[in-house]
């Protein structure tokens, strides 16, 4: 279980600085609107996976206190 969390981690950054990188990319070639959609993206994509890992938690701790 501890392994799934740091991967999850690991994924989100590399996410990140992915999505940072091609941020970059575009803006340098003058195609700001599509930078910005690609943040965009990126962001809902990592929300995605917040919710995710957010609901797996709380499934959790719901186990641990209704002792199911």
């Amino acid at each position: 279980m501890n392994n799934i969390d740091v991967s999850a981690i690991f994924q989100i950054a590399g996410i990140g600085i992915i999505i940072a990188m091609i941020h970059t990319v575009l803006k340098q070639m003058g195609k700001e609107d599509m930078s910005h959609w690609v943040t965009l993206i990126g962001f809902v994509v990592v929300l995605f996976m917040v919710v995710r890992l957010l609901s797996d938690l709380f499934q959790e701790i719901k186990s641990i206190f209704l002792f199911q």
